[in-house]
Protein backbone atom coordinates (compact mmCIF):
# COMPACT_ATOMS: atom_id res chain seq x y z
CA UNK A 1 0.00 0.00 0.00
CA UNK A 2 1.42 3.35 -0.80
CA UNK A 3 0.97 6.24 0.93
CA UNK A 4 -0.18 9.54 -1.00
CA UNK A 5 -0.75 13.36 -0.13
CA UNK A 6 -2.53 15.59 -1.61
CA UNK A 7 -1.96 18.78 -0.93
CA UNK A 8 -4.43 21.37 -1.52
CA UNK A 9 -3.86 24.89 -0.35
CA UNK A 10 -6.35 26.99 2.06
CA UNK A 11 -8.97 28.76 0.09
CA UNK A 12 -7.08 32.44 0.32
CA UNK A 13 -3.97 31.36 -1.02
CA UNK A 14 -5.21 29.60 -3.73
CA UNK A 15 -6.65 32.99 -4.84
CA UNK A 16 -3.01 34.33 -4.69
CA UNK A 17 -1.56 31.57 -6.59
CA UNK A 18 -3.60 31.45 -9.46
CA UNK A 19 -3.77 35.32 -10.05
CA UNK A 20 -2.28 36.28 -13.48
CA UNK A 21 1.07 37.85 -13.73
CA UNK A 22 1.12 41.25 -13.87
CA UNK A 23 1.26 42.87 -17.43
CA UNK A 24 4.78 43.92 -18.57
CA UNK A 25 5.92 46.63 -16.67
CA UNK A 26 5.28 50.34 -17.25
CA UNK A 27 8.36 52.43 -17.57
CA UNK A 28 7.97 54.58 -14.94
CA UNK A 29 10.26 56.79 -12.77
CA UNK A 30 9.86 59.23 -9.72
CA UNK A 31 11.77 61.98 -8.05
CA UNK A 32 11.34 65.17 -5.82
CA UNK A 33 12.44 68.75 -6.22
CA UNK A 34 13.04 70.76 -2.37
CA UNK A 35 13.09 73.86 -1.47
CA UNK A 36 12.60 75.68 2.47
CA UNK A 37 9.28 73.25 3.03
CA UNK A 38 8.42 72.58 -0.07
CA UNK A 39 8.55 69.57 -1.69
CA UNK A 40 7.76 68.47 -5.08
CA UNK A 41 7.52 64.64 -6.17
CA UNK A 42 7.88 64.22 -10.55
CA UNK A 43 6.18 61.00 -12.01
CA UNK A 44 7.51 60.32 -15.26
CA UNK A 45 6.02 57.84 -17.80
CA UNK A 46 6.23 57.38 -21.60
CA UNK A 47 4.09 60.63 -23.11
CA UNK A 48 4.10 62.76 -25.90
CA UNK A 49 5.78 65.64 -23.96
CA UNK A 50 2.91 66.64 -21.15
CA UNK A 51 3.84 68.24 -18.18
CA UNK A 52 1.09 68.99 -15.61
CA UNK A 53 1.50 70.32 -12.07
CA UNK A 54 -1.07 69.19 -9.48
CA UNK A 55 -3.45 68.09 -12.35
CA UNK A 56 -2.81 71.68 -14.37
CA UNK A 57 -0.82 72.59 -17.62
CA UNK A 58 3.04 74.64 -16.57
CA UNK A 59 1.09 77.49 -17.88
CA UNK A 60 -1.09 77.81 -15.34
CA UNK A 61 1.18 77.76 -12.27
CA UNK A 62 0.92 81.09 -10.25
CA UNK A 63 2.40 83.33 -10.02
CA UNK A 64 3.56 84.24 -13.43
CA UNK A 65 6.44 86.56 -12.43
CA UNK A 66 8.12 83.27 -11.71
CA UNK A 67 6.76 81.16 -14.63
CA UNK A 68 10.35 81.46 -16.62
CA UNK A 69 11.87 79.57 -13.87
CA UNK A 70 9.76 76.94 -14.74
CA UNK A 71 10.57 76.81 -18.15
CA UNK A 72 14.54 77.46 -17.13
CA UNK A 73 15.32 72.94 -17.62
CA UNK A 74 13.28 72.70 -20.66
CA UNK A 75 14.45 75.61 -22.42
CA UNK A 76 17.91 74.96 -21.45
CA UNK A 77 17.30 71.04 -22.97
CA UNK A 78 15.10 72.02 -25.53
CA UNK A 79 11.92 70.24 -26.18
CA UNK A 80 13.17 66.82 -27.86
CA UNK A 81 14.14 66.03 -24.67
CA UNK A 82 10.82 65.69 -23.33
CA UNK A 83 8.71 65.24 -26.38
CA UNK A 84 8.77 60.99 -25.55
CA UNK A 85 7.90 61.26 -21.76
CA UNK A 86 5.11 62.74 -19.76
CA UNK A 87 5.98 64.63 -15.97
CA UNK A 88 2.97 64.30 -13.29
CA UNK A 89 4.14 66.65 -10.48
CA UNK A 90 2.56 67.41 -7.48
CA UNK A 91 3.52 70.07 -4.95
CA UNK A 92 2.86 71.04 -1.33
CA UNK A 93 3.86 73.24 1.31
CA UNK A 94 6.01 76.17 0.97
CA UNK A 95 4.76 79.49 0.05
CA UNK A 96 4.52 80.12 -4.21
CA UNK A 97 8.42 80.53 -4.83
CA UNK A 98 9.39 77.98 -2.86
CA UNK A 99 7.11 75.69 -4.58
CA UNK A 100 8.25 77.00 -8.18
CA UNK A 101 12.10 76.17 -7.49
CA UNK A 102 10.87 72.54 -5.91
CA UNK A 103 8.93 72.15 -9.09
CA UNK A 104 12.12 73.20 -11.59
CA UNK A 105 14.07 70.94 -9.66
CA UNK A 106 11.72 68.36 -9.84
CA UNK A 107 11.50 68.43 -13.56
CA UNK A 108 15.37 68.34 -13.76
CA UNK A 109 15.82 65.62 -12.02
CA UNK A 110 13.35 63.99 -13.39
CA UNK A 111 14.65 63.75 -16.68
CA UNK A 112 18.19 63.29 -15.75
CA UNK A 113 16.45 60.14 -13.60
CA UNK A 114 14.54 58.91 -16.83
CA UNK A 115 17.85 59.31 -18.95
CA UNK A 116 19.90 57.34 -16.64
CA UNK A 117 17.44 54.26 -16.61
CA UNK A 118 15.80 54.13 -19.93
CA UNK A 119 18.60 56.00 -22.21
CA UNK A 120 22.11 55.89 -21.53
CA UNK A 121 24.78 57.21 -18.99
CA UNK A 122 26.84 59.28 -21.76
CA UNK A 123 23.68 61.55 -22.70
CA UNK A 124 22.45 61.71 -19.00
CA UNK A 125 26.28 63.17 -18.15
CA UNK A 126 25.91 65.50 -20.70
CA UNK A 127 22.69 66.70 -19.91
CA UNK A 128 23.98 67.50 -16.37
CA UNK A 129 26.67 69.04 -17.10
CA UNK A 130 24.37 71.39 -19.26
CA UNK A 131 21.82 71.86 -16.08
CA UNK A 132 24.66 72.32 -13.75
CA UNK A 133 26.38 75.07 -16.11
CA UNK A 134 23.31 76.98 -15.58
CA UNK A 135 22.29 76.83 -12.41
CA UNK A 136 23.52 74.03 -9.31
CA UNK A 137 20.13 74.45 -7.71
CA UNK A 138 18.57 72.68 -10.49
CA UNK A 139 20.35 69.29 -9.31
CA UNK A 140 21.34 70.09 -6.28
CA UNK A 141 18.90 70.87 -2.91
CA UNK A 142 19.28 74.00 -0.79
CA UNK A 143 20.13 72.90 2.82
CA UNK A 144 19.47 76.34 4.04
CA UNK A 145 16.17 76.51 6.77
CA UNK A 146 14.32 78.65 9.00
CA UNK A 147 16.70 78.97 12.34
CA UNK A 148 14.10 78.70 15.36
CA UNK A 149 13.12 81.57 17.37
CA UNK A 150 15.12 81.46 21.25
CA UNK A 151 14.00 82.63 24.30
CA UNK A 152 15.47 86.42 25.56
CA UNK A 153 14.07 88.12 21.67
CA UNK A 154 11.66 88.28 19.23
CA UNK A 155 13.25 85.95 16.36
CA UNK A 156 16.24 83.61 15.86
CA UNK A 157 19.23 86.35 16.69
CA UNK A 158 17.43 89.53 17.53
CA UNK A 159 17.26 90.32 21.49
CA UNK A 160 15.10 92.76 23.31
CA UNK A 161 16.26 96.06 24.10
CA UNK A 162 17.90 96.53 27.09
CA UNK A 163 17.78 99.44 29.20
CA UNK A 164 19.52 100.12 32.93
CA UNK A 165 16.99 102.39 34.59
Amino acid sequence: SSLSFAFSPPPFLSRIMSAPAPAASKRAVQTFGKKKTAIAVAYVTDGKGMIRVNGQPLKLVKPEILQFKLWEPILLLGKEAFSGIDIRIRVKGGGYTAQVYAIRQSIAKALIAWTQKYIDEASKVQIRETLVAYDRTLLVADPRRCEPKKFGGRGARARFQKSYR
